[in-house]
């Protein structure tokens, strides 16, 4: 008696359930989300890291997605300029390739005009006999188209995204499972467990918002008792990182013999990631990792364009994730939709349930903004759409203002090593500055785990990011787990285990 109810409760903790959760709250609902393991520790954090418009969807002939995926681009960087940024394509073909020059002609010049593209710069032919980024690649390739697109550090997006939804009201529990949501007296009565402390929790909603990602469906078998529920194809993409493969600060766009691409980006500063694959995926979401197959398949598809061949021994570390993708029936992994689908169930008395179905990094945004129009249809309308003009935390620069962020953050930090100031900012933005507080010295940032990682990061993340384990911290609010050997890794996981969990 007396507890809460909420307007919205939220089941994941991915790119889609944050974003949701976090524009519904600026519009004055007022929102929960429950999110079993870390955020993003599914597929958001498992993607090949990119804002993009998906030039390889207009074969499928996905325009809308497209556009919307286009226009969404610049919106984006503005909204977060720390952690995403413009990067230029170079797409090489020659002669007798798997497509004509005509046909990536009229597709770069569709992703030129469809989307409202103002900041980033358009297409360009280039000679890759004189042209920097023809070094690495054989000598067959005497031509590229160039285009523009944009990187993101995922992971990072999708906890900005929570902890903005927590600062302006959400209730946001990670480590939480529902493990029950029944319908009773026009509510929904969700019970959840504390996975670290095992504690129970009960909690009331007007409306129930299913965004579990590739356990979409296993929520609505499990937690709703519907066992006929089949509406996600789950597809694995898996990625390899290297050592870096060229200096060119562009990224290459593989086109393969079997119609599929892949990327080549430049990664982490010292690093070339290349991914991903496309594979049906029939088992555990939380048990996917690359097969040697795929290993072998993004080698040998790498080394068909570089001069240097990439191999097996040459990998530092892979990851892999499973796109929930809506199951249109296509006949291949890489032909299905990457479009969204949202389904709203309830009607009447009945308190309502939005399942939401596929979705990509780019689109997360839109995504939320349709899940609010069938939010707002379902309970009833509060505020209007507001995040297209919004920054998420750190992001209140302007849109290419990061070198001078670095500079102001030197200038008030001299101790900062220009690679650490930048990391930093990178991370954080604007934000750099409660982590780094009143230090005057590297020594008042306390312990150094390795890299450039110190005690005050790890405290702000605890603090501010949820953050519990040295995986939370290496392979998603950082990458540093790329520098860190094991037994440092080890020395963090115990130094963590040490610290309460504070952020709220």
């Amino acid at each position: 008696m007396g507890r809460e109810i909420y307007d919205i409760f939220v089941i994941g903790g991915g790119i889609n359930g944050c974003g949701i959760a976090r524009d519904a709250i600026g519009r004055g609902y007022s929102v929960a989300l429950a999110e079993m393991n870390d955020f993003a520790s599914g597929t958001s954090s498992g993607a090949t890291k990119l804002i993009h418009g998906g030039l390889r969807y207009l074969e499928h002939y996905e325009f809308r997605l497209v556009r919307e995926s286009l226009m969404e681009r610049e919106i984006l960087w503005a909204m977060a300029p720390h952690i995403i940024w413009p990067l230029r394509f170079v797409l090489p073909y020659h002669k007798g390739g798997i497509r004509p020059a005509w046909l990536i002609r009229l597709g770069l010049f569709l992703y030129d005009h469809l989307g409202g593209r103002k900041l980033l710069p358009a297409t360009d032919v280039l000679d890759m006999r004189k042209d920097p980024a023809g070094k690495p690649l054989k000598a067959l390739f005497t031509r590229a188209f160039e285009y523009s697109d944009g990187w993101v550090d995922d992971a990072r997006m999708v906890v900005l995204n929570a902890r903005d939804a927590a600062d302006k009201g959400a209730a946001i529990m990670p480590r939480t499972k529902v493990v029950s949501a029944r319908r009773e007296n026009g509510l929904w009565h969700i019970e959840t467990t504390d996975t670290v402390t095992g504690r129970n929790g009960s909690h009331q909603a007007r409306m129930l918002v299913n965004a579990a990602g590739p356990w979409v469906d296993h929520v609505i078998r499990s937690a709703f008792g519907q066992n006929e529920a089949h509406h996600v194809r789950l597809v694995q993409g898996s990625h390899i990182v290297v050592k870096k493969k060229f200096d060119d600060p562009r990224a290459y766009f593989f086109q393969n013999p079997d119609n599929r691409i892949i990327f080549a980006i430049p990664y982490e500063g010292d690093f070339t990631l290349i991914g991903t694959t496309d594979r049906d995926y029939t088992a555990d979401p939380k048990d996917v990792r690359i097969s040697e197959e795929e290993t072998v398949y993004l080698c040998n598809a790498a080394s068909e364009y570089f001069k240097e061949p990439v191999k097996p021994e040459d990998i530092v570390w892979t990851y892999s994730a499973v796109r929930p993708l809506y199951d249109d029936g296509a006949s291949k992994a890489q032909e299905a939709t990457r479009d969204y689908v949202l389904k709203l169930e309830g009607e009447g008395a009945a308190a309502p349930l939005l399942n939401v179905f596929g979705g990509k990094l780019t689109t997360y945004r839109r995504l939320s903004e349709h899940a609010l129009e069938k939010i707002g249809a379902a309970i009833g309308v509060k505020g209007a759409p507001w995040t297209a003009k919004s920054h998420l935390p750190g992001g209140n620069f302007a849109v290419k203002g990061y070198e001078a962020e670095v500079a102001k953050l030197k200038s008030r930090y001299p101790f900062l090593a220009d690679p650490h100031a930048r990391r930093l900012v990178r991370r954080y933005g604007t934000r750099a500055e409660t982590l780094l507080g009143d230090a005057s010295g590297i020594e008042d940032l306390g312990r150094l785990f390795g890299g450039d990682l110190y005690e005050a990061e790890v405290r702000y993340l605890v603090e501010h990011e949820w953050a519990r384990h040295a995986e939370d911290v290496l392979w998603r609010r950082t990458k540093d787990g790329l520098r860190l050997s094991k037994e440092q890794a080890q020395s963090l996981e115990e130094y963590m285990a040490a610290i309460p969990a504070m952020a709220g």
